[in-house]
């Protein structure tokens, strides 16, 4: 980031403290906390319905267990000491995707598949490979499929490594958050560099190859020194792909992270300066900067060219698969017509199941403006850019249709954020850490309901 990113604009504000706000992260459109109840089993079944054989759609899996839990974590899970409810949750799991499979209209192809948690690794292998063995009955699995697995290296061995491996998992995307002992105790994740280095050789030896690692920001007593080292020994491990995380404080949804002190945590310019230098240092060494949070190396499918890239609840990724259906407790399935949530509650979750009843309970039906603004948000958080009046007429508007929220971005123009060509918006370098602050402007559900949100920067 340069220093003109930090230097005194209108009112004598840095651009981290003038845009640092709170705004939503657009793994959505409209945003969770916009979801109603008004989306429920049948609806979601009625839409299942639409999907056949032909049609492709990505899978997500949703184990919502750890066996300690992350102070920092924003997820939905169950800390568990034996597994017993990991094994009765593996089972509606298995008849919650028969359930769905009953519902389509045929035999789709999947072409990606992601666990994710909690910790997945909490599973053993004769369950791994039972949830496996299921989709591969219930989906056409494209030869090149991502397989995906969300890993805690603190309980790793080899002989999972292997199992998971011979599962058919191909991807492997290990948490490290920070290095540093002293802020690892401080969000309750102590994990030394040689734990994860050894999971990483495990993977690898296995032909587990493309590897993605979580980086943190914004943690308590973290500084750009600390950043700093945790980048570059994050480079030792040659990852495919990187997530810069800042940490989203959100106390007030996630009640164990007051057990982080705040006044810990770092300011909001300090944050710009941590997750500036961590960029800064992932660029120098061969990382391309894509969206606002993610590096890859070149020649990582999610490198691409404008409109290759989408982003969907997992963050960026390559997939473009229309659908993305969700099992599990939480899980939110993403379609054509909407986006459908299962129950939260694990006793609810179970219950619906064995009712026979598939356990939606709150979603959003799209509308065409909502399709609009989904699109345009979708390319603005990918591409940096969006021709704005070339999308409104794709979706049957006169291409003057959003030159309000054209026109609310102006001010970001002159501080050097953005640029607009006609209605063709191209965030800048310098912009691009507050590139969610740009999609806002085109969010109809921003200033109503009662959603909170995590800071910007």
């Amino acid at each position: 980031m340069t220093a003109q990113s930090l230097q005194d604009i209108e009112g004598g504000k840095t651009l981290a403290v003038r845009y640092g706000g709170a705004v939503p992260r657009y793994t959505s459109y409209p945003t969770a906390p916009h979801f109603s109840g008004l989306v429920n089993g049948d609806v979601y079944a009625e839409w299942l319905g639409t999907i056949g054989s032909g049609d492709k759609v990505s899978l997500y899996l949703h184990i919502p267990f750890c066996h300690e839990l992350c102070w920092y974590c924003g997820c939905f899970t169950k800390i568990v000491r034996r597994y017993k409810p990991v094994a009765g949750y593996v089972e509606s799991l298995l008849r919650e995707i028969d359930m769905v499979v009953e519902r389509l209209a045929g035999k789709p192809e999947a072409t990606c598949i992601h666990f994710g948690g909690g910790s997945p690794t909490i599973l053993d292998p004769r369950d791994w490979q039972r949830v496996m063995n299921r989709l591969r009955a219930s989906f056409d699995i494209a030869a090149d499929a991502e397989i995906a697995v969300e890993i805690d290296p603190r309980t790793m061995d080899e002989s999972y490594i292997r199992a998971l491996a011979d599962a058919g998992v191909n991807r492997a995307s290990i948490g490290i958050q920070e290095f540093d002992e002293d802020i690892q105790r401080r969000i309750n994740r102590v994990q030394p560099f040689q734990v994860t280095a050894q999971v990483v050789g495990w993977l690898r030896s296995n032909g587990i190859e493309s590897l993605n690692l979580d980086l943190m920001y914004g943690l308590p007593k973290q500084t750009v020194r600390h950043v700093e080292d945790m980048t570059a020994r994050a480079l030792a491990f040659k990852a495919n792909r990187i997530a810069l995380f800042g940490y989203a404080h959100v106390p007030w949804m996630k009640t164990h992270q007051r057990l982080i002190r705040d006044d810990e945590l770092p300011g909001l310019e300090e944050r710009w300066h941590q997750a500036s230098r961590a960029a800064e240092i992932l660029v120098e060494n061969g990382y391309v900067r894509v969206g606002f949070d993610h590096f890859a190396l070149p020649g990582d499918p999610i490198v691409g060219e404008a409109g290759g890239v989408g982003r969907n609840f997992q963050g960026y990724t390559a997939d473009t698969a229309e659908t993305l259906i969700g099992f599990g407790a939480s899980a939110i399935s993403s379609m054509r017509q909407g986006y459908a949530q299962n129950v939260a509650s694990l006793p609810s979750y179970a219950h619906s199941i064995e009712a026979g009843l598939l356990p939606v309970r709150r979603g959003v039906a799209l509308s065409d403006d909502d399709r609009l603004r989904r699109f345009v948000i979708n390319r603005i958080m990918c591409d940096m850019q969006a021709d704005i009046g070339r999308a409104c007429e794709a979706h049957g508007l006169d291409a003057g249709a959003l030159d309000t929220e054209i026109d609310t971005l102006r001010p970001m123009v002159r501080d050097g954020l953005l640029d607009i060509t006609g209605r063709t918006v191209t965030v800048t370098e310098v912009g691009r850490p507050l590139v969610r602050n740009v999609a806002a402007a085109f969010d109809a559900y921003l200033s109503t309901g009662e959603g909170r949100h995590s800071a910007a920067v």
